[in-house]
């Protein structure tokens, strides 16, 4: 039986990528969810220029991991297979959907992460350094505690299996989340696989916002929401998620 797919695509302030985005990701893509989160631009506008979208709106700016929650949630009700995130700014070639699938259907992972640092590939000098620094830096430490054997921590274009979400508690509003999400991943068991992906900075100055523009602000709160986590009782995730990861 062919995989129900979702794309979900958080978005914030998105007018002069939305409109694109969506139609190259509706080449691989029927079933699209929007979450706009908070946008005071042109974007909601445009958003009904393409009917047939699904929309969560957030009244106010609530953070990136709040906008896949909000994604997982809408994945599981809706009762897909696999829930494909990706970003809005052209830094996510759609094209790659198309291999997420095909990985997908291999069914020998939970989590398919993207990664833009392969194992043997070069590193590319058109990373931001402060964000390849702490990328690489708690990637490793990701992998020294965790066991997760990952190259690339932050990247958001990724596949889950929905029936695995049952596994993840997503609480983490901002851009640490994926801290509390590699946690959470490796003591249910998930298999990660990972698919390289192609590295595009279009705009090397784009801000996280408030303190975390500080990289050393910023790698001290990932470091704070990682150990949060880690110290949290593990009975935390919700209790049926006992088949995910099954298969290892």
């Amino acid at each position: 039986m062919p995989l129900r797919p979702l794309l979900a695509i958080p978005v914030f302030n998105e007018e002069r990528h939305v409109l694109n985005v969506l139609r190259e990701a509706g080449r691989y893509a029927d079933d699209i969810l929007i979450v706009d989160d908070g946008s005071t631009d042109a974007t909601p506008a445009l958003l009904c220029t393409r009917p047939g979208l699904h929309v969560i709106t957030h009244a106010e700016n609530r953070g990136y991991g709040k906008s896949l929650a909000d994604a997982f949630a809408f994945a599981r009700r809706g009762r897909y297979d696999w829930l494909i995130t990706m970003d809005c700014d052209e830094q996510h070639e759609p094209s790659y959907i198309a291999l997420f699938l095909s990985a997908a259907e291999r069914d020998d992972a939970d989590i398919i992460s993207g990664t833009r640092y392969p194992a043997g590939r070069e590193d590319d000098s058109s990373a931001p350094p402060d964000r390849r620094r702490i990328n690489r830096l708690i990637t490793a430490m990701i992998n020294q505690r965790l066991g997760l054997g990952i190259t690339d921590a932050f990247c958001g274009f990724k596949a889950y299996r929905v029936a695995a979400l049952t596994c993840l508690h997503v609480t983490v509003p901002g851009y640490a989340m994926p801290m509390q999400m590699w946690v959470q991943v490796a003591r249910a068991g998930l298999r990660v696989r990972e698919l390289p992906v192609r590295l595009i900075y279009n705009d090397p100055t784009r801000h996280f916002g408030g303190l975390l523009d500080d990289p050393e602000v910023r790698l001290r709160h990932y470091m704070d929401v990682f150990e949060a986590e880690l110290s949290a009782p593990r009975e935390r995730p919700a209790r049926s998620c006992a088949p995910c990861g099954s298969g290892q």
